[in-house]
């Protein structure tokens, strides 16, 4: 497990880039971390991914010298710990909206993993108003190695659509939330994420951002538009 070589990297200043590869396979996981993906993302909140097709995307990403970060369904500690147990590098858990919650996602990481706890990185997601006025609380929880901003969640719960049109902006209040809660983690010495397309990310580093949520899918729609617009000349 790499956890703990993901989480020192942080530690020393770095900024990684954890791509999802939205299809169950592990060539793909190993080929993503072969062409600079730090990590990849294995979402088994929203993907189809089952316990095996996690250990065998795992052990592909770790053969290409990157790791695997899962994304369970729910904070359910019996799937957290079979997710571990499968060979997660850590876990990345969706709606944590108190100190209380994410205490308990420490625990069960250790719970499961009691000799090599610290290989497993844990992240929490903060997605929700609720969450980000608890911010102050989730950040004095020791054990917790990344505060990730969800936006679109967090929209949501903003009274905005999830998404927005590749390329647009999200809205305003939403990317002040972000910027915020943002400024609140870095400020308390910890390490913050969150999900960018291109023409964010640079926004977002200079804000300090260290850890970077990216989808494959944009990559192959943007490259397949300029073929397509190319083939046309």
């Amino acid at each position: 497990m790499i956890g703990h070589t993901l989480r020192g990297r942080l530690h020393n200043g770095e900024r990684l880039l954890m791509v999802n590869p939205h299809h169950v396979s592990s060539s793909l996981a190993a080929r993503l971390c072969e062409l600079g993906a730090d990590t990849v993302f294995l979402d088994c909140e929203h993907g189809s991914a089952s316990y095996e097709d996690v250990r065998a995307m795992a052990a592909a990403a770790r053969g290409a010298g990157g790791g695997a970060i899962v994304r369970p369904d729910s904070h359910a500690r019996s799937t957290m710990i079979r997710y571990l147990n499968c060979g997660a590098d850590g876990l990345m858990v969706p709606m944590v909206d108190t100190a209380a919650q994410a205490g308990a996602i420490v625990e069960t990481v250790r719970y499961a993993c009691p000799a090599d706890h610290e290989k497993r990185l844990v992240i929490c997601m903060v997605e929700t108003l609720e969450a980000t006025a608890n911010l102050d609380e989730i950040l004095a929880v020791e054990g917790v190695d990344v505060l990730f901003i969800g936006p679109g969640d967090l929209s949501q719960s903003m009274g905005y659509l999830p998404s927005v049109p590749l390329g647009e902006e999200r809205p305003q209040v939403v990317q002040e939330a972000v910027g915020a809660a943002v400024a609140k983690i870095r400020a308390a010495g910890r390490i913050a994420g969150t999900l960018v397309f291109e023409h964010e990310i640079e926004r977002w580093a200079k804000a300090g951002v260290q850890f970077f949520y990216i989808h494959s899918d944009p990559f192959l729609r943007t490259g397949l538009a300029r073929m397509r617009k190319l083939s046309a000349l």
